[in-house]
C-alpha cells in the first residue's frame, strides 16, 4: 500500500500561504482581543488595520525575520502617521493638505531601496485611517494602543511564526564565488600554457550575470544608501568588471620568463581575489594580498615599457593596469562591505567617496539627488500624492461614508503608466463588484448575527491573503470586500447597502486613480527612458571627447580630482537606471513598444565611460604624464572624435524630435581603420584610450543592434563574463548629485 499521497503546495502558494497564515493570527488575534476583551472598537480597528496594512497591503521583500527587521522600526513611525492624521482631520483641508505631503513623503522613500519602498503603501494606510471623522483626538490613546498591539504581534509572527527559507545565494557570497572565479582566472593566464580553455569562460558566466541586480533577489539586493549597500553594490560591478578584463586578456608576446612583470600582476591579483573571498565569507584575512597587489601595480605604472617595446607589448601593459585596478577595487570594496567605516582608512577618498559617510548624509544625497522632475521617483511620488490628496477632498466635500475605502482604492490601484491603471481598474472593479454581491447577500441572508461573521472572518482571511497575490488584483479585490463587509458588519449593525458603499468608493476611487494617471506622466518611465539615456549618451560623448583631449596634452594627474564631466554624466547614469528599472517593473504587454533598441546597453555604455575616463586620468597617485607625439595625438583625437559622434547620433535616435533624420549612419565605417593603428612612438596610455574607445563602440553597436553588421572579435570572450541581460545595475555606489561627490572613480 503505498499510502496517502502528501499534499504538496505550488511554491507561489506556499509563499502567500505562509504569509497569510502570519497576517491572519496577527490581525484577527488584536481584532477579537480588542472589541470582545476589552469592548474598545477603535482599538481593535486599528489592530487590525496595522497588521493588514504592513503584511496584506505592504511587499517588503525577504523572509519573515527580515520583514520583522523592518517593521520594528516603523513602529514609531506609525505613531507619527496616526497622531498627525488624528490632528488633521479636524477640517477636510488640513486633512487633504496633509495627505499631499505626508503621500509625497512616504512614496518617495522609494529611493531607499526595495524594503522601504514596499512598507510605503502599508504607512500610507496608517495616515489614511485616522485622518476621516470623527475628529476625536481623545482616542488617540486607544489608536496608538490598539495599532502598537497588531504591529507588535506581526512583528513576532513575522519571527517565529512557519519561517521562510532563506534566499539560496545571499549577494555577499555571489560575490565571493565571482571572486574565486577571478582567482582561477589569475591563476590560468599565469601559468603555462597562459590561456582560458572556452569551459572556464563559459562557467564564468552565470557568476558574473549572478551579480547582476534582475538576478538577485529584491531581500538581498544592495540598492540602499548605506555604506554596506554602497560597498557590496561596488564589489560586484568590480568583480564583474575584473572577469571581463580578465577574459579578454592576450597571451603574453613570445615565451614568457618567471620574473616577466605580466606574471606577477596576475599572481598578485590571483592572491588578492583569493583574500577578497575569504573576506566576504566572514573569515580571517589580512591585506597582505591587497598591499602586494597595489605594490606591484605602483611598479608597473612607474616603470612602462620602452621605446623599443613592440605594440602588442604595449597593450598588454595598458591591459594589465586595468586588471590590477579592477581587483584593487574589488578588494577595497569588499573591505568596506564588510568592516563599515572602520576601512575608509584604506579607501581612496575618490573613488570611494562613501565610506567616510555617514548615513544621514548618504540618505541626504540620495533624497536630494532624485528630487527633481527627471527622476521617476519623484513622479511617482507627486502622482500618488496628488491623487490621494484629491480623494481626501472628494471624500470630505461629499461626506462619503467609510471615505477611507476610497483612499484605499486609489492608493492599491493607481499604476505608472495611464493604460495599466485602465487595464487595472476594470479588473478591479469586476472583482469588487463579484465581492459587493457576495457580501451584500451574505448580510442580507445573516443579519446580526455577528457570532457568523466572527467564525467566518479568520478563514476568510486566510484564503484572501493566500490567493490575492497569487490570482491578481481581481481576486484580490473580490475576496477583500467580503472581508472588509464581515469587520464592520462586527463593529456595528450593518445591511446589504454596506457593500453598496464599499463599490461606490472603490469605483470613486479607481476614477480618481485614472484621471492622475493619465494627467501625471501617463506613459511611465518610457518616455523618460528615452529622455534620461538620450542624456546620458550626450554627456558620456562630450566625456570622451574631453578625455582623449587630456590623454593627448598629457600633464599633472592627481588622485582627488574626478575625470572631466564625471559628476554630470554619474548623476544622467543614476537617472537612467532608476528610469530602466522602473521601465522593466512595466507590463510589456501595456507599454509602448521599446523597438529595436537594447536599453541595457546604454547603461553599460555609461559605466564604461565613467570608469574608463577615470582610469585615464585620475591615477592612485600624482604623476606627470607627457603629451603625446604628433602623430598619437592625431590618431587618438579622430578616434575620440568619431566615437563622440556616434553616440551623438545614437541619442538623437533613442529620442527623437520632429526633424530627426532617419538615415542610418554606421557607427564603424568599413573605411575607418583608426582603432587598429599603431602610430610610431605611441606610449602605452595611447593604446589603453584607444582600447577603451574601441569597448564604448561595441556598447554602441549592442544599444542598435549593430553587431550583426560585422564579426565581433572578442564575442566569445567578451561575453563569456560580461553579457548583458534584461536587469540593470544598480547606483547605489555613485553620489547622486551632480555636484555631490568629491570621488573620482565610481567603478573598477
Amino acid at each position: 500500500m503505498g499510502g496517502v499521497p502528501k499534499l504538496r503546495l505550488p511554491a507561489a502558494y506556499a509563499a502567500t500561504a505562509r504569509r497569510s497564515v502570519r497576517v491572519t493570527l496577527a490581525a484577527s488575534a488584536g481584532f477579537y482581543l480588542f472589541l470582545y476583551g476589552f469592548d474598545s472598537s477603535v482599538a481593535a480597528t486599528y489592530a487590525l488595520f496595522a497588521a493588514v496594512a504592513m503584511a496584506g497591503l505592504s511587499h517588503i521583500p525577504g523572509t519573515g525575520r527580515q520583514r520583522a527587521a523592518i517593521l520594528l522600526p516603523a513602529v514609531p513611525v506609525c505613531w507619527v502617521l496616526i497622531t498627525i492624521g488624528t490632528y488633521l482631520s479636524v477640517r477636510t483641508w488640513s486633512a487633504a493638505v496633509g495627505m499631499l505631503v505626508i503621500g509625497f513623503a512616504l512614496a518617495f522613500i522609494a529611493v531607499g531601496g526595495p524594503r522601504p519602498a514596499g512598507a510605503a503603501p502599508g504607512l500610507q494606510l496608517m495616515y489614511i485611517l485616522p485622518s476621516f471623522p470623527p475628529y476625536d483626538p481623545g482616542s488617540l490613546g486607544d489608536r496608538l494602543v490598539g495599532a502598537t498591539v497588531g504591529l507588535a504581534l506581526l512583528i513576532l509572527a513575522e519571527a517565529f511564526l512557519l519561517p521562510d527559507h532563506p534566499p539560496t545565494i545571499p549577494y555577499q557570497e555571489r560575490a565571493a564565488r565571482a571572486a574565486d572565479c577571478a582567482e582561477r582566472f589569475a591563476d590560468a593566464l599565469a601559468s603555462p600554457p597562459y590561456t582560458l580553455s572556452e569551459t572556464t569562460l563559459r562557467g564564468a558566466r552565470p557568476l558574473s550575470n549572478g551579480l547582476r541586480s534582475s538576478q538577485v533577489p529584491e531581500a538581498e539586493r544592495p540598492a540602499g544608501p548605506s555604506v554596506r549597500d554602497r560597498a557590496l553594490a561596488h564589489t560586484g560591478l568590480a568583480a564583474r568588471t575584473l572577469l571581463a578584463r580578465l577574459a579578454v586578456l592576450q597571451p603574453l608576446p613570445g615565451t614568457p620568463t618567471p620574473a616577466d612583470v605580466g606574471l606577477d600582476v596576475l599572481r598578485a591579483v590571483r592572491d588578492c581575489a583569493r583574500e577578497t573571498a575569504a573576506r566576504l565569507r566572514g573569515g580571517r584575512s589580512g591585506t597582505a594580498a591587497h598591499a602586494e597587489l597595489w605594490r606591484v601595480r605602483q611598479a608597473l605604472a612607474a616603470e612602462p615599457p620602452d621605446g623599443r617595446a613592440v605594440p602588442a607589448e604595449l597593450r598588454r601593459h595598458a591591459a594589465a593596469l586595468e586588471v590590477a585596478d579592477a581587483a584593487l577595487a574589488m578588494s577595497t570594496a569588499a573591505d568596506i562591505a564588510v568592516r563599515g567605516r572602520a576601512a575608509a582608512a584604506t579607501a581612496a577618498p575618490g573613488r570611494f567617496w562613501y565610506a567616510r559617510m555617514r548615513a544621514p548624509a548618504l540618505w541626504w544625497r540620495r533624497l536630494t539627488g532624485h528630487l527633481g522632475q527627471r527622476s521617476v521617483f519623484f513622479q511617482n511620488a507627486v502622482r500618488i500624492s496628488l491623487a490621494l490628496a484629491a480623494a481626501r477632498a472628494i471624500a470630505g466635500l461629499d461626506t462619503l461614508p467609510h471615505g477611507f475605502w476610497l483612499l484605499l482604492a486609489t492608493l492599491t490601484l493607481t499604476r505608472t503608466t495611464a493604460r495599466e491603471t485602465r487595464s487595472t481598474v476594470r479588473v478591479a472593479l469586476t472583482g469588487t463588484l463579484v465581492g459587493a454581491l457576495i457580501a451584500a447577500t451574505l448580510l442580507a441572508l445573516v443579519g446580526t448575527d455577528i457570532e457568523v461573521y466572527a467564525a467566518a472572518l479568520p478563514p476568510l482571511m486566510l484564503v484572501t491573503f493566500t490567493l490575492g497575490p497569487v490570482k491578481g488584483v481581481g481576486w484580490s479585490q473580490a475576496m477583500f470586500t467580503v472581508v472588509i463587509a464581515l469587520v464592520f458588519a462586527q463593529l456595528a449593525p450593518a445591511t446589504w447597502q454596506l457593500a453598496e458603499f464599499r463599490l461606490l468608493d472603490v469605483l470613486a476611487g479607481s476614477a480618481i486613480g485614472a484621471v492622475f494617471g493619465l494627467l501625471a506622466w501617463p506613459r511611465g518611465a518610457h518616455d523618460e527612458l528615452r529622455r534620461s539615456v538620450a542624456t546620458l549618451l550626450r554627456h558620456a560623448a562630450e566625456t570622451a571627447v574631453e578625455t582623449t583631449a587630456q590623454v593627448a596634452a598629457g600633464g599633472t594627474r592627481v588622485p582627488l580630482l574626478t575625470a572631466p564631466g564625471h559628476r554630470s554624466l554619474q548623476h544622467a547614469l543614476i537617472m537612467a537606471e532608476a528610469a530602466y528599472a522602473q521601465y522593466q517593473s512595466e507590463p510589456k504587454g501595456l507599454a509602448v513598444p521599446s523597438g529595436r533598441y537594447d536599453w541595457q546597453a546604454t547603461l553599460m555604455a555609461g559605466h564604461h565611460t565613467l570608469w574608463g575616463a577615470d582610469r585615464l586620468l585620475v591615477p592612485p597617485e600624482p604623476v606627470v604624464v607627457a603629451p603625446l607625439d604628433r602623430d598619437p595625438t592625431e590618431a587618438v583625437t579622430r578616434i575620440g572624435d568619431r566615437v563622440a559622434a556616434g553616440m551623438l547620433l545614437v541619442s538623437a535616435r533613442l529620442d527623437p524630435t520632429g526633424d530627426t533624420p532617419d538615415t542610418t549612419v554606421p557607427l564603424r565605417a568599413r573605411t575607418f581603420d583608426d582603432f587598429s593603428a599603431e602610430p610610431p612612438g605611441a606610449p602605452w596610455q595611447y593604446y589603453a584610450a584607444v582600447s577603451w574607445l574601441d569597448a564604448l563602440v561595441t556598447d554602441l553597436e549592442r544599444i542598435t543592434g549593430g553587431l550583426g553588421e560585422r564579426k565581433d572579435r572578442d564575442s566569445a570572450r567578451a561575453t563569456a563574463a560580461d553579457t548583458p541581460d534584461r536587469g540593470t545595475e544598480t547606483s547605489a555606489s555613485r553620489p547622486e548629485r551632480p555636484d555631490g561627490g568629491k570621488g573620482a572613480a565610481t567603478g573598477p
